[in-house]
């Protein structure tokens, strides 16, 4: 988990050259409880960093996602649409959301490493 980076609104990012892989934290899926739907961006679409690109349901709410980076989406793990629980199972790693391809750091630099997105956490509570 230390090599990802972290948004404040509890998506993660695993930066593998210019290709970065999303998906929601830990935390995250455990305060939204048993995830059943997710409406993720589709391949193609242009991504803003903190700007809205989908939305994750759970049996407690609904809750928009956010996109930690800046680019465009090259792939969509299509395996939640009939299996969204694998992101409580497993967040980090069959319960990643989509990879965006980078436009240039698309503003990973202004993540959170997992020290301080701990550090966040604690904050928070």
């Amino acid at each position: 988990m230390d090599n990802r980076r972290y948004a404040k609104t509890h998506e993660w990012v695993l930066v593998e050259g210019a290709t970065a892989t999303v998906g929601i934290s830990d935390h995250a899926q455990d305060a939204l409880g048993d995830i059943t739907f997710v409406e993720l961006p589709k391949a193609g679409t242009e991504l803003t960093q903190n700007k809205e690109c989908g939305v994750i349901e759970s049996v407690k709410a609904a809750s928009d996602l956010y996109s930690p980076v800046n680019g465009k989406v090259i792939e969509v793990n299509d395996a939640l649409e009939t299996a969204p629980e694998a992101i409580n199972s497993d967040p980090y790693g069959n319960g990643w959301l989509f990879k965006v391809d980078l436009a240039g750091d698309g503003g990973v630099s202004a993540l959170m490493d997992g020290e301080a997105y701990a550090a966040f956490l604690e904050s928070e509570a």
